[in-house]
């Protein structure tokens, strides 16, 4: 019997035995499947983490800044319109920042905050005196520059711009074609503008001195507003009792002179000129048969080749460093090629 019992006790341990051994085994396959979905996780992460690296790489942009006179007129808006375009044309690989400035204190200002932002080119339109030592130094930092319409004294700086001088050429041109080589001529000098009048002045006076030396020629300053251009105008009449006509360097500012014209009741003068592409301009010409109305074309829409003249230095292109896009000049006899009823500004 004891005998039994024992056989029975020893049986039954082996069993225990054996139940230990199998709990131990499943504990341990347990364990190392936990493990190796650490392991697969972990590896899973990484790879999704490389993924995103290289496609934040890839989807990278370039960081333009666009600098522009706060609005005075419609053409300076156009400006700051036109590059901001571009830029949203460009979206996909064109980050952007906007700023509009009222003096060269604020536009200094915002290239430091280009700087810091990290802008690697920069569009500006630097109408205001004394920005040549702030632009210069963001060119000496790397950063590529491209002045729209200004041409300022700073080595390295690239330019888009109309063809100013010739705007003056056409422009005398087109006075002594339609009043011949002697008369009085009333010129409307912007000299806040910078190089803009100057090139025009010169442009035009230039001419005149070749093709009509006998053109009695009297100067005045203004702006390139219609407000300016009647409130200046008005005191121009009153000193002046005769005059043939009148050379402006741009269309707000010729809207401003006829509007005073009119108001004075002022029949003597026969030509005006402009400049720039004033849609509301343009369909003056029409309407004012007693008058010869001329615009020389200089449309904001060239500030786009100033963003794509930036982006082409950038990817190592060989960029002249002035691109100057000829003018066009336009009357009564050829406006209808140039209005455009889905733009009501220029």
């Amino acid at each position: 019997m004891k005998k039994v019992l024992s056989i029975v006790l020893a049986l039954a341990l082996l069993c225990v035995t054996f139940a230990a051994c199998a709990g131990n085994g499943t504990s341990s396959t347990s364990s190392a499947s936990e493990e190796s979905s650490a392991v697969s996780s972990e590896s899973s992460a990484e790879s999704e983490s490389s993924a995103s690296s290289e496609e934040s790489t890839s989807t990278e942009k370039t960081k333009i800044g666009i600098l522009a006179p706060a609005v005075t007129h419609g053409w300076v808006a156009g400006v700051a319109y036109y590059a901001e375009q571009r830029c949203k044309e460009l979206s996909d690989t064109v980050d952007y920042k906007l700023y509009t400035s009222n003096n060269a204190e604020e536009m200094t200002s915002q290239i430091d905050d280009l700087k810091s932002w990290g802008a690697e080119a920069i569009v500006a339109f630097p109408q205001w005196e004394g920005m040549e030592v702030p632009i210069q130094e963001a060119i000496d930092e790397g950063i590529v520059v491209v002045n729209f319409d200004i041409e300022i004294a700073a080595d390295g700086v690239y330019r888009v711009s109309g063809d100013n001088e010739s705007m003056g050429v056409e422009g005398a041109k087109y006075i002594v074609d339609k009043i011949g080589t002697t008369g009085k001529v009333v010129v409307l000098d912007v000299p806040t503008s910078g190089s803009v009048a100057e090139l025009r002045k010169k442009g035009f006076l230039d001419t005149m001195k070749e093709i009509a030396p006998d053109m009695e020629i009297v100067e005045y300053a203004t702006q390139f507003t219609r407000e300016a251009g009647q409130a200046d105008f008005a005191d121009i009449l009153t000193s002046n009792d005769h005059i043939d006509a009148v050379y402006s360097m741009d269309d707000e500012t010729s809207i401003g002179v006829l509007q005073a014209i009119s108001e004075a009741n002022r029949d003597d003068i026969k030509v005006i000129t402009g400049g720039g592409g004033c849609q509301e301009y343009f369909n003056m010409m029409k309407e004012n048969e007693n008058i010869w109305i001329e615009s020389s074309l200089y449309s904001p829409l060239m500030v786009k080749d100033a963003v794509d003249m930036a982006l082409d230095v950038l990817a190592g292109k060989d960029v002249e460093p002035v691109k100057i896009i000829s003018t066009t000049v336009v009357d009564r006899d050829n406006v209808d090629e140039y209005l455009d009823p889905e733009n009501t500004v220029y």
